[in-house]
């Protein structure tokens, strides 16, 4: 017995572009471009600078500062965020290698991150 669809609640099949039908890898559309999404941080080198940038994107207008390019043992930046934390009396948390403190607390941890040997680039707006 053959099964024919009758009806189809999903237009766009799966592992197919939204815009034009082709198969995903086969696919050229603006649309199949891949944006950073909200919330995630900017792609910044691996050069041993550690940089602080101010964002709000994802963030529902809030401001945090991000502080990227730290490196060490996960203990070691759990330690260095309550640090500069309670430094600058604000909240924070740890995403993968990236530091998201609340607020633009950019000049609060430059001059300290400089204090302990680290290479820092204010970066973005």
């Amino acid at each position: 017995m053959e099964r024919r669809l009758v009806y189809d609640s999903d237009a766009v099949q799966p592992g197919r572009c939204p815009t034009c039908g082709k198969r995903r890898d086969r696919c050229s559309c603006a649309s199949e471009r891949r944006a950073p999404a909200p919330g995630s941080a900017p792609r910044v080198p691996n050069d041993g600078v550690v940089r602080l940038l101010r964002d709000r994107k994802g963030r529902g207008g809030k401001t945090v500062t991000l502080v990227t390019g730290l490196t060490g043992s996960a203990d070691f930046l759990a330690r260095l965020a309550s640090d500069l934390k309670r430094l600058c009396g604000t909240g924070g948390t740890l995403r993968g290698d990236v530091l998201e403190m609340q607020g633009d607390v950019r000049d609060r941890l430059r001059p300290e991150l400089e204090r302990r040997g680290y290479t820092v680039k204010v970066a973005g707006g």
